[in-house]
């Protein structure tokens, strides 16, 4: 499904992009690859932010790094400012920062000597460099640090250090690949508050890979829902959740192994629909709610099937990504653990 913003101005624009990792062969076993994106099609305007929600094998990182001219695509079109990314890689690297999910700055180094290094690298001048460290320094708030090695400092600090270096040469365009993971509540929300005052102020635009849905709802303008390489829905987040009419229904189970019996049961309930079971908990969508919990509850009774506690929600981005994928984000998280377990971890790593 397209993710194509309404406006003209269009700073992202992905057409059916597709990349299939290989791990290769070993004694004794046959060579494995791995579909990391199918088909995606992804646009974001200018002065926007695009988030993509998903979880860990997804495709989003392996989105971003074609986007950041990291790694090529098999097939499809890519543009970033107006840039493709194959035919026109230098140039779509003067436009872009880019955050990967792991730190890039040098623990070894101070605050201020890893944004100057940065600016010099990107082509500012030394005096340039140094204006622009100390003021992304005083405006992350870590300038009390500035001369600090970068080893002493907090992980929240050392997390806005990494997206000050994106920053670095004032891109026209910046990713952002899981910004917060590993962070503390704390940490996550300061980097939450830079994120905003970036959206607000500074006019560029900025796609950011996420597995968390509070972070996607209250920082994208635009959600793109990814599943197993492609674009599932996209829209904002509200309208997003507008799409689910009425309640979330939640069943706690008394056995998981229950939850599978429970599906079909739950399902001839009139009124109950998108029924799905992830692990000891049964979720569902009802029209009324307030009618349709007390009507399942009974036939799950009948049924011989035991519940420890039930309730109704107002519709959130999981819901939506259980409607389209038929598990919610948690599920397929889990999902993505086994996988990754079993299909190699270059495979893993660099679909995820």
């Amino acid at each position: 499904m397209s993710a194509h913003p309404t406006t003209s101005d269009v700073a992202i624009d992905v057409a059916g992009l597709t990349k299939t990792y290989g791990s290769g062969r070993g004694p004794g076993r046959a060579a494995r690859s791995v579909r990391a994106l199918d088909g995606l099609d992804l646009a974001a305007a200018q002065g926007s932010v695009l988030g993509l929600l998903g979880p860990n094998g997804a495709g989003k990182s392996t989105t971003v790094k074609i986007l950041a001219t990291l790694s090529a695509p098999d097939g499809g079109t890519a543009r970033v400012a107006g840039h493709d990314v194959v035919r026109e890689p230098a140039a779509v690297r003067r436009a872009i920062g880019y955050v990967a999910q792991r730190p890039v700055t040098d623990p070894m180094g101070t605050g201020r000597e890893n944004l100057v290094l940065a600016g010099r690298l990107q082509g500012l001048r030394a005096g340039e460099a140094r204006g622009r460290a100390d003021e992304l320094l005083e405006r992350f708030g870590v300038a009390h640090a500035a001369d600090r090695l970068v080893k002493t400092w907090s992980g929240g600090m050392a997390r806005k250090l990494d997206v000050a270096v994106g920053l670095v040469h004032r891109p026209q365009v910046l990713f952002l690949d899981e910004p917060t993971t590993g962070l503390d509540p704390e940490a996550r929300a300061a980097v939450w508050a830079e994120i905003e005052r970036m959206a607000a102020g500074d006019g560029m635009t900025i796609l950011l890979t996420t597995h968390y849905l509070e972070e996607a709802d209250r920082l994208a303008d635009q959600v793109a829902i990814v599943d197993a390489g492609r674009v599932v829905t996209a829209g904002t987040p509200d309208a997003l959740k507008d799409e689910l009419r009425g309640d979330g229904v939640t069943v706690d189970l008394d056995d998981g192994a229950t939850a599978a019996a429970a599906v079909p049961v739950a399902g001839r309930v009139p009124g109950v629909v998108d029924v799905a079971a992830d692990g000891s908990v049964l979720r569902a969508r009802a029209d009324a709610g307030a009618t349709a919990l007390p009507a399942l509850l009974a036939a799950l009774d009948a049924a011989g099937i035991g519940v420890r506690a039930a309730g109704l929600s107002r519709p959130t981005l999981d819901d939506v990504y259980l409607r389209h994928t038929g598990r919610s984000l948690e599920a397929a998280h889990r999902a993505a653990g086994t996988s990754a377990g079993t299909a190699g971890t270059e495979a893993t790593e660099v679909a995820a």
